[in-house]
């Protein structure tokens, strides 16, 4: 069935007022221009019975404003990144913004397309999960009066403010939890080198690990995914002295771990305790709830918007750079030794 879209010169044929009386009322200008409480009330009944549909791009080449803020993001695939995606969206409908939602797979030259091409269509604001180390193209936007958020990872070496983890804090607290359980043989299998997440997470369990004195224990992987889990999980399963105690650095990588262990029908927590970064509900629903390390997601989403905000309404923000704290849930895949 062919929907005819309604115009203004239709609804003003209709209630008998003139094109230019109707527009004002329906783009909230008719105290401006002091047009009647009963003339609004006509015009707007007409409208609604029509079924008008503003033309907010018309309006938007009028106003100079889009009204609409990019959201970018590693990977969709991703539960965590996916979670975070549905919270930053709700808060910016919540604002009366829309979201154009970006999927830079992974790939920095996707992401600077993806960038290039939504600072053309006149986006107000751009929150960004960036996917490597090269900050050039976003810097660049930031500079030229762009306003810009960095979610979960970010440059610690630019101005640019950002809401994260504190991702040391956490593997800290989930390799002491292995340690405080009777583990000296541990095995983290980390994610994308150069991102700032996996960067501080090695730090702290690296140096969680000396702390207690314990050097049997290595980091391997390279990759925010299943396959890098399962691949991974399988190699350090050949190994003569396999580890009592696997900690992965994202839920994904998780995943593809137990499918390893389960394949070489090695039990979990009896045989091998394994840990993970980031929450999310299928983790109570495994055959062995999975223990983690839960990132506040609601809490960063809800920052993050807020400061976008506040630079799009020219104010100021302090402090720039938010580190929230993690939380250990204890479920049941960490045994004690």
């Amino acid at each position: 069935m062919k929907i005819q879209k309604v115009s203004i010169k239709d609804i003003a044929k209709k209630a008998g007022f003139s094109t230019t009386t109707v527009s004002r009322v329906l783009n909230g200008k008719a105290e401006e221009y002091r047009i009647s409480l009963k003339s609004q009330k006509v015009i707007k009944q007409v409208a609604q019975e029509m079924q008008y549909v503003p033309n907010h791009f018309a309006a938007n080449l009028r106003s100079g404003k889009s009204n609409s803020i990019a959201l970018i993001v590693p990977s969709l695939s991703n539960p965590f990144f996916a979670n975070m995606v549905s919270e930053i969206n709700t808060e910016i409908r919540k604002q009366g913004y829309l979201t154009i939602i970006g999927n830079s797979d992974e790939d920095v030259e996707v992401e600077k397309m993806i960038v290039e091409q939504l600072w053309a269509r006149n986006i107000e604001g751009l929150i960004i999960a960036p996917c490597g180390n090269e900050s050039d193209h976003i810097k660049s936007l930031y500079n030229s009066g762009l306003p810009i958020v960095c979610v979960d990872r970010y440059f610690q070496q630019l101005d640019i403010p950002y809401v994260s983890t504190d991702n040391y804090l956490g593997a800290q607290i989930a390799t002491n939890y292995l340690i405080e359980n009777g583990h000296t043989h541990i095995h983290c299998i980390q994610g994308i080198h150069s991102s700032t997440p996996n960067i501080l997470r090695v730090k702290g369990f690296t140096e969680a690990m000396q702390a207690a004195a314990l050097n049997t224990f290595s980091i391997v992987g390279d990759n925010f995914t299943v396959q890098n889990g399962y691949l991974e999980t399988k190699l350090l399963l050949q190994q003569d002295n396999t580890p009592t105690a696997i900690l992965t650095l994202s839920n994904t990588i998780a995943l593809g771990c137990m499918k390893a262990l389960k394949e070489e029908n090695i039990s979990t927590p009896k045989d091998i305790s394994l840990i993970t970064f980031d929450e999310h509900p299928y983790l109570d629903f495994l055959s062995t709830p999975l223990s983690c390390i839960a990132q506040p997601v609601e809490d960063i989403s809800r920052i993050a918007v807020k400061y976008l905000l506040a630079q799009i309404n020219k104010q100021d923000i302090q402090p720039k750079k938010v580190l929230l704290k993690p939380n250990l849930q204890m479920k049941e895949s960490v045994s004690r030794i």
